[in-house]
């Protein structure tokens, strides 16, 4: 994504600046059964825990009722692990491990949402990388909103999420990130990605940060929710 050269004094200096509804955007990544629920890959295959993204729920949940309230787009990113689709370097760890299993494979149930679902007008993106933004069409769809702050909930904090926040900042973005709703299986890596994101890659805060600025910034009227292509299952 390329901007023309804003003027320091014409640039965003505080979050609730970054954070108005009309300049924002929602990020939903990977809130599936394999990556959040008992029996789904995550739990399963690669033997971690997955009660952090069940807790995290919640605060999605009322992030997304926000973003909807305060006119920011939604848009859903989610993943296709399929072998036959995996970049070369995702593949040679699979084989390391002997792993056969695939993740968040089209039609199953570890495909499908968890805890959250898109609705009728969402944008969605799938990716068959860590990066939402690797070979997919998230570039594409966030032009339609002409945003430039993303806000990312989801999991998993130290893989998808940070990979997605990392692209996005590359590109100009600025990055939010509410600690609270973003998850991970392994406790000690979300804390580094959030410490990493906070000193270098963006703004690291919770969801009630978020809200209040949205909630404050919208009118009394209804707002119209800007509409990009509508969303699929990921399942």
């Amino acid at each position: 994504m390329n901007r023309p050269h804003t003027p320091d004094d014409q640039l965003p200096t505080t979050l609730p600046e970054r954070l108005r509804a009309d300049g924002c955007a929602l990020l939903v990544i990977d809130m599936q059964n394999d990556f959040c629920k008992p029996g789904g890959y995550v739990d399963q295959v690669m033997g971690k825990a997955v009660q952090a993204a069940e807790a995290v729920v919640a605060p999605v949940t009322q992030l997304i009722d926000a973003a909807r309230a305060a006119g920011v787009p939604v848009i859903w990113v989610f993943a296709d692990y399929s072998h036959d689709r995996l970049p070369d370097s995702m593949r040679v760890k699979l084989l390391a491990r002997s792993i056969t299993a695939e993740c968040c494979k089209p039609g199953t149930w570890g495909a499908d949402w968890f805890g959250v679902a898109p609705v009728a007008g969402d944008a969605s993106v799938v990716k068959h990388s860590y990066s939402g933004f690797a070979d997919t069409t998230l570039g594409s769809v966030l032009a339609q909103f002409g945003v430039r702050t993303l806000v990312f909930a989801g999991v998993q904090t130290q893989i998808c999420v940070e990979s997605t926040v990392r692209d996005a900042h590359s590109r100009g973005y600025f990055c939010v990130v509410p600690q609270d709703a973003v998850a991970s299986h392994t406790p000690s890596l979300h804390a580094a990605t959030l410490d990493n994101i906070r000193f270098l890659f963006g703004d690291v805060c919770r969801v009630a940060d978020i809200t209040d600025v949205w909630a404050a910034g919208a009118s009394s009227r209804s707002i119209p929710q800007r509409k990009a292509q509508s969303c699929s299952h990921p399942g």
